[in-house]
């Protein structure tokens, strides 16, 4: 039987052919089309013969071309959804981090990795401005704001041990999806989610909302958290934290803010996330405004106590020992999870080579590029801005010699052209009923001639037949 060991004469070779492939990518990226000319039966073609009986050596690797052909480019001009550009310093260090092979869980498991991310996590809070939040690293936003509101839960209706009727929790209407699966998850339910309505600027309303707080209370039922939203996935809006951060204190109800897009906004425009300190627990996606690759996630929270009442539960073997404060930490204490990658490791490679002036400024440059686009379409008279430009999401539409009855359907067939077309990659947004051609700018390879080909593609596209 052939054995799995690899000698290090063997591992550098096929290194070298990745590191060959990872080039060539990087160097051909821009001139690639954004999506890759295939079907579904294609792709399923690529991979039809299954997995080997007896391994194929270095022919193994031949297989690699039709995997990164059928790959999305996320080159410049890739604009759709709320996703990082892959920075490729911090790819250097996502392989280096599966090639030590640790299981971030506790000090004992991985002593260095550990407080690396410690560290880390320390490090982003301070830069966004909450300078005593503590938490870890996660998959992404979902589960970030998965266990927010866990920890939200057990700290106003703890549940752990014996269950807990429900208890209701608030949001804007322009939630992101993961809170509506959270409360499904966590046994609180769907329908005990508040949808606020948002105003004209489409951030939840403080008066909608405590109106919907003290209609609750009269009604006999239980108000635990507020979900503000730093960033919409369809706007970029930015919740007014202050004064949602005060309802929260004058109620007595948990804040957390969903920042997974927005919130690394703050090391770029600080003033714009007044009140992101005053939440009890914090999302960010590393993996989406500071460039890393997927995956990414931040969890931060204000009170370490109130992370382990809601994840702390340790089978005896997974004890630990030592009562000292470093050697004696364990992850699993204040996380849903026990095995972790070591998802530090790429983001400090990444923020030690580039520093974290050159993230900021990068963030600067997709704001500017937002900006820039939205005066394009306003100068365009065949194309409307549908939602003000809070942050990086640009919301429009072609409306031509469309009439309004027919926009939605037009500019849905527009998408699929536009993306087809490989040029640029948009994804949508329903505002009001009307449907959107989105733009997100979270991408450090972004430049302004990128954002004129934008205007220029929708364009074209609109006229071709």
């Amino acid at each position: 039987m052939d054995s799995l060991e690899l000698s290090p004469t063997d591992f550098r070779r096929l290194a070298d052919r990745v590191t060959i492939l990872a080039e060539q990518w990087l160097v051909g990226l821009d001139s690639r089309r954004v999506i890759p000319s295939l079907t579904g039966a294609a792709t399923e073609a690529f991979f039809a013969e299954g997995l080997p009986e007896a391994g194929l050596k270095d022919a193994a690797f031949d297989a690699l071309g039709p995997v990164m052909e059928g790959a999305r480019a996320g080159n410049a001009r890739f604009l759709g959804y709320v996703f990082g550009s892959g920075e490729p310093v911090g790819a250097l260090g996502d392989f280096l981090a599966s090639v030590l092979n640790q299981n971030v869980t506790a000090w004992r498991s991985a002593p260095a990795a550990v407080s690396l991310e410690r560290t880390v996590v320390r490090g982003l809070a301070s830069a966004v401005g909450c300078q005593d939040f503590l938490g870890s690293l996660t998959s992404g936003g979902s589960a970030a704001n998965l266990m927010g509101l866990a920890m939200a839960r057990e700290a106003l209706a703890p549940a752990n041990e014996e269950g807990s009727p429900s208890g209701v929790v608030y949001a804007s209407t322009e939630v992101h999806m993961s809170i509506p699966k959270a409360m499904a998850m966590l046994g609180l339910g769907r329908r005990n989610l508040r949808l606020i309505a948002p105003d004209a600027e489409w951030r939840m309303s403080p008066q909608a909302l405590e109106q919907a707080i003290a209609q609750d209370l009269s009604a006999g039922l239980r108000p635990l958290a507020i979900v503000a939203t730093a960033g919409t996935v369809n706007t970029g809006a930015v919740d007014p934290l202050p004064a949602i951060a005060e309802l929260a204190r004058k109620y007595g109800l948990w804040l957390h803010v969903d920042g997974a897009y927005g919130a690394f906004a703050a090391l770029a425009i600080p003033e714009r996330f007044d009140g992101l300190s005053r939440a009890d627990s914090i999302s960010m996606d590393a993996h989406k405004w500071l460039y890393q690759p997927v995956d990414c996630g931040v969890l931060l929270f204000r009170d370490a106590s109130a992370a382990r009442r809601a994840f702390s539960f340790t089978g005896d073997y997974a004890k630990v020992a030592s009562t000292d404060s470093v050697e004696g930490f364990a992850f699993f204490d204040e996380s849903m999870e026990l095995s972790r990658r070591n998802r530090a490791l790429k983001l400090w490679l990444s923020m030690r080579y580039h520093g974290l002036s050159a993230f900021r400024e990068a963030i600067r440059r997709d704001l500017d590029n937002a900006r820039r686009l939205a005066d394009a379409i306003r100068a365009e008279p065949s194309l409307e801005l549908l939602a003000p430009v809070s942050l990086s999401a640009v919301c429009f539409r072609y409306t031509g010699v469309v009439p309004e009855s027919e926009r939605n359907a037009f500019n849905t067939r527009l998408l699929a052209k536009i993306n087809a077309r490989g040029q640029i990659y948009l994804s949508t947004a329903t505002l009001s009923g009307r449907f959107a051609l989105r733009a997100c700018f979270v991408n450090h390879r972004t430049t302004l001639e990128d954002v004129q080909t934008v205007v220029a593609e929708v364009l074209s596209a609109a006229k071709a037949p």
